[in-house]
């Protein structure tokens, strides 16, 4: 169930996830938390039912694709307009089920389309965009680097993504190779935090991780061979490292829900190897790590869960998992004064479960926990 900004909502001795031999009194009022104290039960008092509910933050996905519906863009301009519509809206509400309430959309979707889903559909996901890429094609110097920046700028993104390497499409020696000059990739950043909007770098190694230290990007994406010395820098730097390691996973099982030729799969395996190394760097480093899943088909859509479990599996204790997913995730995306925690004062997004999701044994046994996903966000503030 799908809960929109309550006027007012109350739990009695509710559990928080992650914090243990504790229950609280926790009210939600016209979509903030009002009260958030410890519960103080009267001796002999019996526990009714509701008190074996457990509330956690919304989650927050900082890399997923909620406008493709389909892993070859070809294959999405063969669909007519109003097949796209409704499959970008029910990505909208799978992503809503799975208790995700806050997305940062890593391109392809334009705040107008947001607007239309969230007015017309009635799916009050919370998206922050970057509407388009720059890539390779935008490799052309400075002029045109500009133009494309402002061309950005008025679809009304508040992120700009830079597309610095390859990804599974190209080959596995070259996939580290920068797709623009240094100096273009400077004029980027600068130009787009002297414009209010932050960054994010697609990036799977090499040379750009250090530019994006240098330039202090908001947060760099995949990563997986980024070195040990890096990791430190980035540490230092305070830029943000979502890994999105699931979806290669998932792409490297040629049986999988994705299917892909055996070439692209091997390519996957290799970065998925790579990814548990550079993952277990940034930790101990110490590096602000977000949860992202780069999710873009309708096969995926809903089970964004998923990256806990490769989170888990690459050495994250489950509040390092969960802490990305929440607070330090609110944080990267500059929200973190009113996001990622179940705290008076804060937006009531926020996750319900029939069983404690700190001892889930996995994705599917935590999203078949779900309850209730509640929004607090108000209309007017999601368009």
């Amino acid at each position: 169930m799908i809960l929109k900004q309550p006027q007012f909502q109350a739990y009695s001795g509710i559990h928080i996830a992650g914090i243990e031999e504790k229950r609280f009194d926790i009210e939600l009022t016209n979509g903030r938390f009002t009260k958030v104290a410890e519960s103080v039960p009267q001796q002999g008092e019996a526990e009714a039912p509701q008190q074996q509910l457990w509330i956690s933050p919304g989650i927050l996905d900082l890399h997923t694709h909620l406008a493709w519906t389909d892993f070859d863009h070809a294959d999405q301009l063969r669909r007519d307009s109003r097949e796209i519509e409704g499959m970008q809206a029910e990505a909208f509400a799978a992503t809503l089920r799975t208790g995700v309430t806050t997305a940062r959309d890593a391109g392809g979707i334009l705040p107008a389309t947001i607007r239309h889903i969230v007015k017309y559909y009635q799916q009050p996901l919370r998206v922050q965009t970057s509407s388009d890429m720059l890539g390779t094609a935008d490799a052309k110097g400075i002029k045109h680097l500009e133009q494309r920046l402002n061309e950005i700028y008025a679809t009304g993104a508040g992120w700009v993504k830079i597309m610095a390497t390859g990804g599974l499409g190209a080959p596995t020696e070259k996939v580290t190779e920068p797709n623009f000059s240094e100096a273009e990739f400077g004029f980027i950043v600068r130009h787009a935090h002297a414009n209010q909007k932050k960054v994010l770098v697609h990036t799977w190694g090499g040379v750009t991780i250090d530019w994006s230290i240098q330039a202090g990007v908001d947060s760099i994406e995949h990563g997986m061979f980024l070195t040990r010395d890096q990791s430190g820098r980035l540490a230092e730097s305070g830029v943000a490292y979502v890994p999105t390691a699931s979806i290669y996973r998932i792409a490297a099982d040629p049986k999988g829900v994705l299917a892909l030729n055996p070439v692209i799969c091997d390519r996957a395996a290799r970065a998925a190897d790579a990814h548990a190394t550079a993952i277990g760097y940034a930790r101990q480093a110490g590096v602000r790590l977000g949860f992202g899943t780069d999710y873009a088909t309708p096969a995926l859509h809903g089970y964004n869960l998923q990256e806990f479990d490769t989170l888990l599996d690459y050495g994250l204790s489950r509040a390092e998992a969960w802490r990305s997913a929440t607070r330090d995730a609110a944080a990267i995306l500059g929200s973190g004064h009113e996001l990622g925690q179940i705290a008076e004062g804060y937006i009531a997004d926020a996750v319900i479960y029939a069983a404690d999701p700190y001892q889930a044994k996995n994705a599917d046994q935590l999203r078949t926990s779900i309850v209730t996903v509640i929004t607090g966000a108000q209309e007017a503030d999601l368009m």
